[in-house]
């Protein structure tokens, strides 16, 4: 499954701080999301959901019958970066756009890489949908700058 959430803003550190604010035994959303607030600097329940879903996407947390958990041993710096390759939509199409291109990508040539793949149902979600995803291919590139599969130069975004 990939995930099409990813959290604002890319910041690993803050990463590490979800991870550690969930608990050992399953817990409800709600209460996954509690923690996230109440413990970092993640200011409101909606975004909580959205790095929890995040972590969850990078394998630092486990779903359950009885609910999420953060996983007793995380990935691996490289298996994490992996894990966001593999499993957050859109990112291994814009990595490959940035393969692809002879010169750095802004975010809207950027957001030409996954322009097709975006199913209808989201594009009919949002009014003026191709500047929703162009702010999610942002994101997903500023995740990318955070692993070090990209760097940000004054020109766009080329490949670390």
């Amino acid at each position: 499954m990939r995930y099409k959430v990813v959290p604002a803003p890319a910041d690993r550190a803050l990463l590490t701080d979800v991870h550690e604010a969930l608990p050992l035994v399953p817990g409800s959303v709600e209460d996954c999301c509690t923690r996230i607030r109440d413990r970092t600097t993640v200011p409101s329940r909606d975004e909580a959901r959205e790095w929890l879903t995040f972590a969850t996407a990078l394998g630092l947390v486990a779903e359950t019958e009885r609910g999420y958990h953060r996983v007793r041993n995380p990935p691996e710096p490289d298996r994490l970066v992996e894990n966001f390759r593999e499993n957050v939509f859109g990112v291994e199409e814009v990595l490959g756009a940035l393969d692809d291109a002879e010169t750095p990508l802004d975010d809207s040539a950027a957001f030409e890489s996954v322009r097709n793949l975006v199913p209808r149902w989201e594009r009919n979600r949002y009014a003026d949908w191709e500047s929703e995803w162009t702010d999610k291919v942002r994101l997903r590139l500023a995740w990318s700058e955070a692993f070090g599969l990209v760097t940000r130069g004054d020109n766009g975004y080329e490949r670390a």
